[in-house]
Order: structure tokens, then sequence, then C-alpha cells
């Protein structure tokens, strides 16, 4: 069971405007990345849907994050069928995020009040997502479908939409000004958060670091 509602993931989305989207394949080094996630400030976490057994990996992030972290709030991407979906549910996910528009999934996570983020790249998919009950969803990859451009012209008609671009941010304060000035409502961010570096070093505080700095351009750009 998801131990936070959609209504909260989105507004934590919202309040803290960076997603970090990680995957790797030993739980050990999730929860060291998670935990430097939590210490610079970020809250709601992206796990990656992408080797075998993931979704164990999943599980170990999840029961670490609710034992010691509160406030955390993880969830999985790159979901892409109804059947992968209900098993990181059970898991206790706390929102699905996925690279394709899959109605299924919305209905399964919709069922349970957990957050669904499917993955748009026109404006039909994003209406359609949002009929189906999307309250975020995600254009990917974000810079490939039109990158900032894209989102200006999906506010003009659509302001009501809520999207978060993955692929082509990059953790820099000219970055992040040109997405949100063009009015995203978060952004995911991956490998430029995580450098390969850090991760083989177990290099930690870098990542803490890296985060503070985001949290800080962020509430720079927004205040």
């Amino acid at each position: 069971m998801a131990a936070y509602s959609r209504i909260e993931v989105a507004l934590e989305m919202k309040r803290t405007g960076i997603v970090p989207v990680f995957y790797h394949s030993d739980a050990g080094v999730c929860i060291e990345v998670l935990k430097a996630c939590y210490e610079g400030g970020l809250r709601v976490f992206e796990f990656t849907n992408r080797g075998d057994f993931a979704h164990e990996v999943f599980a170990e992030l999840n029961k670490y994050a609710l034992k010691n972290l509160p406030g955390m709030i993880p969830g999985a991407g790159s979901v892409v069928d109804p059947g992968t979906c209900s098993l990181y549910l059970q898991l206790g996910a706390n929102f699905i995020v996925s690279p394709v528009l899959n109605e299924e999934m919305a209905k399964i996570c919709n069922r349970r009040k957990v957050l669904w983020s499917p993955g748009c790249g026109s404006v039909s998919e994003i209406s359609r997502a949002e009929e189906l009950g999307a309250e975020v969803v995600k254009i990917f990859p974000a810079s490939s479908v039109g990158g900032t451009d894209f989102v200006k012209s999906v506010k003009g008609p659509m302001p009501w939409t809520n999207i978060m671009p993955t692929g082509g941010v990059e953790p820099t304060e000219e970055s992040l000004k040109k997405w949100f000035d063009a009015g995203v409502y978060c952004v995911g961010m991956g490998s430029q958060l995580f450098p390969k570096e850090a991760i083989s070093a177990k290099d930690w505080n870098q990542i803490v670091a890296k985060c503070k700095q985001l949290v800080e351009i962020f509430h720079r750009i927004k205040h």
C-alpha cells in the first residue's frame, strides 16, 4: 500500500520541484543514493524499473525509506505494462511513472488513489492522459519532443496541464530557469545528477551537495 496519496505526491513534486531518477542493481547503492537525496533536501524519488529483479531492489529501498526517512516518497518509473504496475503497487510504490500512455495502468493506479504520470509526446496524448486522471504528465524525451517550446505551446491552450520533463534537463540555473519559465510543474533528472564516477567511488557527499545546490537554485527561481 502506498504511504502517500496521489494528491500528497503531486503537491510534494510541486513544492520541491526536482524529481531524481535513478537505478542500480545493488540495493545498498540505491539506499545510499536515496539517503543522499534526502539529506540534500529532495523528497520525491523515482526508482527506474530497468534490470532483472528491479522490483526486489525497490522493495528494499521502500522499506528503508519507511523506517528511516520520514517524508521521503519513493515511486517507480519506466513501468510500461499493467502487470509490472500492479507489482510495484504491491510493494508500496507511491507513484508510477511511465514512458508510455497505457490506459489499463491508469485504471490500476486510480483504483488505489496512486499518482500515475504517463509519458506523452503530443497535445492529444496529454489531453487523453488528463481524461484518464493524470495529475502530472511526463514528456519524454523532453528535448526530442520540442523542449521548452513544446511546453509553452501546450500551456497556451491548456494552462491547467502539469508537465514534468525528463531527458534534456541539466543541473544548472540556466537550464532549470528555462524550463520553469516555460511553465513546467517539476522536472525529472537522472544521470546528470548522479555522475558515474561518484557512484563508482561511493562519493555520496558529492550527490548530497548536488541536490542541495539544485534545491537552492529552484527556490531562487520560484521565489
